[in-house]
């Protein structure tokens, strides 16, 4: 039996490619969990938000976590809700000006 191929959310798509324009650093957890070992390195480093920290918690997993003005959050919780985070918006060249309508009677 063929296996059907998994659907591609377009809108997580275009959050991992914001995604990708953000600074990325890679860490290693050591002994500590990975979301302990990211929140020390952002306050040893001094890391200002946006960023997404890649953190090794062993040689096959890597846990991704986006850092924004608001926490620490889950990089596919961002991926699937960019939308929600002001440091990803991405500047638009010129704000479009529309014609003022007035209506008389």
């Amino acid at each position: 039996m063929a296996r059907r191929r998994k659907r591609k959310s377009r809108r997580r798509q275009e959050g991992r490619r914001i995604l990708e324009m953000v600074p990325q650093y890679s860490i290693e957890s050591g002994e500590e969990k990975p979301v302990t070992a990211a929140r020390k390195f952002i306050q040893s480093e001094g890391i200002l938000p946006p960023a997404l920290l890649l953190v090794k918690r062993n040689e096959h997993t890597t846990d991704r976590y986006f850092w924004a003005e608001k926490g620490l959050f889950g990089a596919q919780y961002v991926e699937e809700n960019h939308f929600l985070f002001p440091s990803l918006r991405v500047p638009e060249d010129e704000p479009e000006i529309l014609p003022v309508v007035t209506h008389s009677r």
